[in-house]
C-alpha cells in the first residue's frame, strides 16, 4: 500500500552513527538478539551496552538456508562508522559474542575504533533485511533480493534481522556509507551496488543516511535532488530546532552551502507501516524550499 501511496522513501532511514553486526547463523525471531541462537543473555546486554551510544547492534547471516544447526565455531563481526569524511569498516571474528561486551561503545558512536580488528578493504557491503518473524515481506521479498545480489559478484551481502520501514520492502543498508534503500528491484539493488563501489549514491531509491537524524535525512535528500550531487561524501548536515521544527544547513565539500526547513507530518490516508499490522498514519519528514547560502 506504501507503493500505491506513493509514500516517499526519503528520511525513513533507521538512525545509527555506527553499526555493530555479529554473524548468528540459524533462525531468528521477532526480536532477533534475545530470540536466536546467540545467548539471550548477551544479545540483552549488547542491546543495552549500545544504548545511547550512536551504535546500533544487528545479527547478518550469509544468504540462503538456515537449517536450524549449531553450534558455531566462530562468528564474524563487521564495525562501520558512516559519518562523512569519518567513515570506516573494520573486521574480525570472536569465539564468544560476550567478548563484545568488552567494547567501547561509546568510542565507536563517535567514530573511534581504537585499531580494531582489521580494514576492510573489499567492495561495498549489502545488508538485505530478511527477518520474517519482525515482518513477512522482508522474508519473502527480501530473501530473494539478497540471494541474487550474492549470485552477481557486485559486492559482500549479508541478511540482516531488522532495518526498519519494512513497508518499504525489500530494504536495503549499504557501507562503508550507511545509506538506506527501498523498493529495490533486482536492477535497482545493483545499481545501487555498483554505484556504492564508485562512491556515489542512488537518490532515487535512498532513505536516507543512517548517520543523521531523519530531519537531517530529509534535507540532505532535498539538495542532492535540487543540484543533482550523487557523490556519497560531498554533504554533511546540521540541524538546530526552530519553533515546531528544524532548521537544517547542508554544507557541500567544495563550500557551497544551503539551509532547508523541515517540519514533521504524517503520511494519509492511513495505512500498515508492516505486513499485516492495522493500518496507522506512519510520521514522515517535509523538507523545502531549498535557500543557497
Amino acid at each position: 500500500m506504501s507503493l500505491e501511496l506513493s509514500e516517499p522513501l526519503a528520511a525513513t532511514a533507521a538512525t545509527a552513527s555506527t553499526w555493530l553486526l555479529l554473524e548468528q547463523a540459524g533462525p531468528w525471531g521477532a526480536k532477533a538478539l534475545v530470540e536466536s541462537h546467540l545467548e539471550t543473555a548477551v544479545g540483552a546486554a549488547l542491546e543495552a551496552a549500545a544504548a545511547g551510544s550512536g551504535v546500533r547492534v544487528a545479527l547478518v547471516r550469509s544468504p540462503g538456508r538456515h537449517a536450524d544447526a549449531r553450534p558455531q565455531d566462530r562468528h564474524r563481526v563487521v564495525v562501520a562508522h558512516t559519518v562523512p569524511g569519518r567513515s570506516w569498516v573494520r573486521r574480525w571474528s570472536v569465539a564468544d559474542p560476550a567478548e563484545l561486551l568488552g567494547l567501547d561503545f561509546a568510542a565507536l558512536g563517535a567514530g573511534v575504533h581504537g585499531g580494531l580488528g582489521v580494514e576492510h578493504d573489499g567492495g561495498p557491503l549489502a545488508l538485505v533485511c530478511t527477518n520474517g518473524r519482525r515482518d513477512r515481506c522482508c522474508a519473502l521479498l527480501g530473501r530473494p533480493l539478497a540471494a541474487e545480489l550474492a549470485a552477481s559478484g557486485l559486492g559482500e551481502v549479508w541478511e540482516v534481522t531488522h532495518l526498519g520501514g519494512h513497508r518499504f520492502s525489500p530494504t536495503m543498508l549499504v557501507l562503508p556509507f550507511g545509506y538506506a534503500y527501498g523498493r529495490l528491484s533486482g536492477a535497482a539493488a545493483k545499481e545501487v551496488l555498483a554505484s556504492t563501489a564508485a562512491g556515489h549514491t542512488v537518490p532515487e531509491f535512498s532513505r536516507g543516511r543512517s548517520c543523521w537524524d531523519r530531519p537531517g535525512q530529509a534535507a540532505e535528500h532535498a539538495v542532492r535532488l535540487a543540484v543533482g550531487e550523487t557523490a556519497a561524501e560531498a554533504l554533511t548536515v546540521r540541524q538546530t530546532a526552530v519553533g515546531g521544527g528544524w532548521s537544517v544547513e547542508v554544507r557541500h565539500v567544495d563550500g557551497r552551502g544551503w539551509r532547508v526547513p523541515v517540519t514533521a507530518g504524517v503520511s494519509e490516508p492511513p495505512r500498515p507501516e508492516s505486513c499485516g499490522k492495522a493500518a496507522g498514519l506512519p510520521s514522515r519528514m517535509v523538507a523545502g524550499p531549498v535557500e543557497r547560502l
